[in-house]
């Protein structure tokens, strides 16, 4: 026979269909195979607000082998409903949104005369200086009545 003229190989359809049919998976390719039948347990330790390190240190006690993370992420999946992290909310604004809104026209106050206990102006801050009072009960740096600079 010669080789270069070989038959195409039609596969079986019905083995097809049927080894489809009884493919199971590996069991450690299904996720969280291990923790699944504690389900009810791992739900009733979370709703006592136990940590998953502490359901982690339960389950590894009674044989089962696994790890805080892996219950952690079985707690956030399957417990919690995937919950997802919590994202920064930033304002947003549209130039719809924002409406500029011209300030209404207030009179103006009336201007007093400046009273005694009134300054006219505010003056300006500057440094704040200490007072130092010396022992002969004068502030130093300010003149006295007596002293000539």
């Amino acid at each position: 026979m010669n080789s270069s003229t070989a038959t195409p190989i039609t596969p079986n359809l019905e083995l097809l269909r049927q080894a489809v049919q009884e493919f199971q998976p590996a069991p450690s390719r299904i996720p969280f195979h291990t923790l699944k039948p504690y389900h009810e347990f791992i739900v009733m330790l979370r709703a006592k607000r136990a940590s998953y390190r502490s359901v982690a240190e339960l389950l590894e006690k009674q044989g089962v082998s696994t790890s805080r993370a892996r219950v952690a992420e079985y707690g956030r999946i399957m417990v919690d409903g995937g919950k997802r992290r919590k994202r920064r909310k930033y304002a947003r604004t549209t130039p719809t949104a924002i409406q500029v809104v011209p300030p209404e026209q207030q009179p103006a106050p009336q201007i007093t005369a400046p009273t005694s206990f009134q300054p006219a102006t505010k003056p300006e801050r500057g440094p704040r200086i200490a007072r130092i009072r010396l022992l002969n009960g004068t502030i130093a740096g300010e003149k006295n009545f007596g002293q000539v600079s």
